[in-house]
């Protein structure tokens, strides 16, 4: 769930616990957490509400001045009948992010690796344009901070899928995001050291049915 920097701040402190989304459906889940700029939260409710219904403690509680702040600053079409207003309800979790915790972990035991491993095979196999994993990964060892649209042009990919494949490794704990672009976390720093060093390079392109890496 998306929020500009503004709102940083109070989601941070706890102040601002509330959310309103026009969409055509929620693209949130109840009980899913969610990173911001402002921290990890987890939702605990969604409904649909209209403006009417709003008060001014909701305002407060989504950040704005006044119920009428809220809603010149809504994005959104109010007049397009595919859309519909939600309310979102969540919380700051001030828990460890398990997969921040992944991420710093730097030092990688034979278990590790062969776990990533796996799982970067499950996805180049699944694939629709081939083998992704550890190239994605050396992209963007090489290119620090680039913008993804930059990087998925220059491999020759919509920048919308090439994200979704970034947010798998980031899911491993390989990658991290920033504002723009990504780096290799110390646990993908560690795991594509670790794979050079001991293979050649990926070659599930080539061979789509089998490992994507061939042992020296």
């Amino acid at each position: 769930m998306r929020f500009t920097k503004p709102f940083w701040e109070g989601i941070a402190d706890g102040s601002v616990t509330v959310a309103y989304r026009r969409w055509k459906k929620p693209t949130v889940v109840v009980g899913r957490f969610y990173r911001t700029g402002g921290g990890r939260v987890e939702v605990l409710d969604i409904s649909e509400c209209d403006e009417s219904g709003i008060t001014e403690p909701d305002a407060d509680r989504a950040g704005y001045q006044s119920t009428e702040d809220l809603l010149a600053r809504l994005p959104g079409d109010a007049t397009d009948p595919e859309r519909q207003l939600y309310r979102v309800e969540f919380k700051i979790c001030n828990e460890p992010d398990p997969r921040a915790e992944m991420a710093a972990a730097d030092q990688l035991t034979t278990a590790d690796i062969e776990e990533i491993t796996a799982r970067l095979t499950r996805f180049d196999r699944a694939s629709m344009w081939g083998a992704w994993t550890i190239s994605t990964l050396k992209l963007i060892a090489e290119h620090p901070h680039t913008r993804a649209p930059d990087l998925a042009v220059s491999v020759g990919r919509e920048t919308a899928p090439f994200k979704l494949d970034v947010r798998k490794l980031k899911n491993l704990g390989l990658t991290l995001s920033f504002n723009p672009g990504y780096t290799l976390s110390p646990r993908g720093e560690a795991y594509l050291a670790a794979v050079e060093k001991a293979y050649d390079e990926p070659v599930a392109a080539a061979n789509p049915g089998g490992s994507i890496w061939r042992s020296r």
